[in-house]
């Protein structure tokens, strides 16, 4: 287990002072970062090998975002390690341990010249101690299809650099960010009370996401909203209508 203490800044949050979605997604990302970082295995020695932590799915259910000035601890629980793939939880916490949001995340050690999944080494192991992974209500990696669902079409997106982590790819939580102003979109556009409500909601709510492949600098990416009873989901496409990435999201 890793964690880091902090709180909650202003440019964390949105027009009422609470912390965005987008920016909890952040938090935990820097997490895991800050552990890769402990070594041996940082992100400059898996460079020289070639290789590097690509995720495949997140699941995160937030219980209520915090308010500006609060005290957070925020962690990272690796939990399996197992031939090319990586499980870890994330939480945020209060400082008096009241359970702000939980994640679940899936990932694949890659060779990023080939493309190819690579094992897992001893420098990966030693960086990365498990722990038992924590209590929560654990969803599939893949997200089905919305049947029966209203198919509307939010504004295109041209990926710029601010888009761009360090392995030149669309940061997973920008993919996030694009879906949730996709689901904004759609429902003030079509007048979706309960979507809209959804997607501006800081309490109650599960955000997962399903990785297929990667976006670079100057690729256009359409998002495409599915409107279901229960259910809303953004597939962020290329210009074939294949998905990069996959974007549910449920009041719980």
């Amino acid at each position: 287990m890793y964690s880091f203490n902090s709180r909650i800044r202003y440019s964390e949050t949105d027009i009422e002072n609470y912390l965005t979605f987008e920016s909890l997604i952040d938090y935990f990302q820097d997490c895991s970062t800050f552990q890769t970082q402990e070594g041996p295995a940082t992100i400059e020695e898996m460079a020289k090998k070639g290789t590097a932590w690509v995720l495949n799915s997140w699941q995160v259910v937030v219980n209520r975002l915090p308010g500006l000035g609060e005290r957070v601890v925020t962690g990272t629980v690796p939990y399996e390690l197992n031939g090319f793939f990586g499980l870890r939880n994330f939480y945020m916490d209060t400082e008096d341990g009241e359970r702000l949001a939980v994640a679940n995340s899936v990932w694949t050690l890659i060779n990023m010249e080939k493309g190819t999944p690579v094992r897992i080494d001893d420098d990966i192991i030693a960086t990365y101690p498990l722990d038992e992974k924590l209590p929560m209500d654990y969803a599939s990696r893949k997200i089905r299809p919305v049947e029966g669902a209203e198919i509307f079409k939010a504004p295109s997106k041209i990926i710029g650099m601010h888009h761009l982590d360090s392995n030149l790819h669309v940061n997973n939580g920008q993919y996030i960010r694009i879906a949730l102003q996709a689901f904004d979109y759609v429902a003030e556009k079509n007048d979706l009370d309960k979507l809209r409500k959804l997607a501006k909601s800081r309490e109650k709510i599960q955000i997962r996401a399903e990785y297929r492949q990667q976006a670079h600098l100057g690729d256009e990416v359409q998002p495409v909203v599915y409107v279901g009873e229960d259910s809303y989901l953004t597939y962020i496409n290329d210009d074939a209508g294949k998905p990069y990435a996959i974007i549910e999201i449920k009041g719980l």
